[in-house]
Parts: C-alpha cells; sequence; structure tokens
C-alpha cells in the first residue's frame, strides 16, 4: 500500500477537483455567472418567443438537432466504453508494450485492471448522462408541441406551461454538460496510464481548460447582459 501513495493521491486529486469544479458550476453563486447559466437564460427566452408563434416548424426541427447531438455524444460514449473494456483484456499485451519503452512505465496487472476499471466506469458514467440527456430532449419536443397557441399567451395555463418546459429543457442542458464533463475528465483520466504525476497534470489542465470556457471564453463575454445593452444603445444611437 505504501508504495502506491502517489497514485492513490492522484487519483484523489483528480475525483476531488471533478468534484469541486461540478459543484462550482451548478450550486455556487459564482456558477450562475458561466456560460451554461447565461445559455440557460435563453433556454426560457426560446420558450417564450415560441408561444408567441403560430407556426413552430423551425423550433422543432431545431430541437431535432439538438436530439441528434445529444445521440451521437450517447454513441460516442459505448464506443468509448467498448475501447475501455478491450484495454482491460489486453492487460498482458499493454504491460509488455510498456516494458519495451525507454522509460518504465510498466504497472502491476492488478494497477493496470484498476485504472481500466476506473476508466470504463467513467464511460458508463457519461452515457447514462447523454442517454438522459437525450430522453429529457424528447420530453422537451412533447412539451413544444403541447405548447398553447398564441392566442393564449396571456392565460395563466400558458404561463404554467412555459415554466414548465423551461425547467425541463434547462434540466436536459445540465445532464448533457455533465456528460461532455465526463468526457473532458476521462482525457485527464488518461494521464494516470503514463504515471500518476502525469495524472495530477492533466486533471489540472483539464479545469483549467474547461473553466477558462466557461467563465474567460470569448462566447461567454458574447453573452453578458451588457453586450446586448452596447447593442441596443448603439441601435438607438444610429
Amino acid at each position: 500500500m505504501s508504495r502506491h501513495w502517489v497514485d492513490i493521491t492522484a487519483v484523489g486529486f483528480f475525483i476531488v477537483e471533478w468534484l469541486v469544479y461540478a459543484a462550482t458550476l451548478e450550486h455556487s453563486a459564482y456558477g450562475r455567472d458561466s456560460l451554461s447559466a447565461r445559455m440557460n437564460r435563453y433556454r426560457e427566452v426560446w420558450v417564450r418567443r415560441l408561444l408567441d408563434r403560430e407556426a413552430r416548424m423551425v423550433d422543432m426541427q431545431i430541437m431535432a438537432s439538438l436530439q441528434n447531438g445529444t445521440a451521437f455524444f450517447a454513441s460516442t460514449s459505448l464506443f468509448a466504453l467498448g475501447g475501455a473494456l478491450a484495454l482491460l483484456h489486453a492487460t498482458n499485451d499493454a504491460i509488455a508494450i510498456l516494458a519495451k519503452l525507454p522509460i518504465d512505465l510498466s504497472p502491476s496487472p492488478a494497477l493496470w485492471e484498476l485504472k481500466c476499471v476506473g476508466l470504463v466506469l467513467i464511460c458508463v458514467y457519461a452515457f447514462f448522462k447523454f442517454a438522459w440527456a437525450y430522453r429529457l430532449f424528447n420530453y422537451v419536443a412533447i412539451l413544444f408541441g403541447g405548447m398553447p397557441p398564441a392566442s393564449m399567451r396571456d392565460t395563466a395555463e400558458a404561463e404554467a406551461h412555459v415554466v414548465r418546459t423551461s425547467r425541463v429543457f434547462e434540466s436536459a442542458g445540465r445532464h448533457f454538460n455533465r456528460g461532455q464533463r465526463a468526457f473532458f475528465f476521462a482525457l485527464g483520466y488518461l494521464g494516470w496510464f503514463v504515471s500518476p504525476w502525469v495524472l495530477f497534470v492533466t486533471t489540472a489542465a483539464v479545469v483549467v481548460v474547461t473553466w477558462r470556457r466557461q467563465f474567460a471564453s470569448s462566447a461567454w463575454a458574447a453573452m453578458a447582459p451588457e453586450v446586448v445593452a452596447g447593442d441596443e444603445g448603439l441601435k438607438r444611437g444610429r
């Protein structure tokens, strides 16, 4: 056990970073200003504007594209799962290949299989998240179909339907984001197959990259409320 303390610490660091990042993004005041949170507001905007339209064919086509994209990621996670299981099955071959490298990176068979099992669990988690997101997008499509007509947009029934649809829509996006996050952290997890020290670096790199996309990317800046207000001011100035 003592000779594997670095591996244990590296895996613990990986798990803690994933959990802390997810909790910060989804359950903190800081996370409410993320790119995903800003997009959630536009999900409700979309649903409310959908209520004003009688012809909703374009909206259903957009929803179909979201469903197809989610189905693609779900199938991709199954392919990744198959690859992880194949890697688990080829333990002896993998160790033999690693032993021939200039730097000895070959772990014990038990440790290699443990690494593969961890990768399998991440792929399974990603599949369940994408599969559930796909089903939720189906539910949103049904709610779109059950949207009251434009003539009823000022009624309490229409308002309740908008709120209900927006919440299911937001939940679908949240589970899709969790599936993508699992993919990103799976890339960081691959560093453990090289060395636990590499796992420290790759985990930190994944956190930095994903944080930057959520809080410091050009897309995040473009979705800022003040950008919209500035655009409106420019239009009035013209």
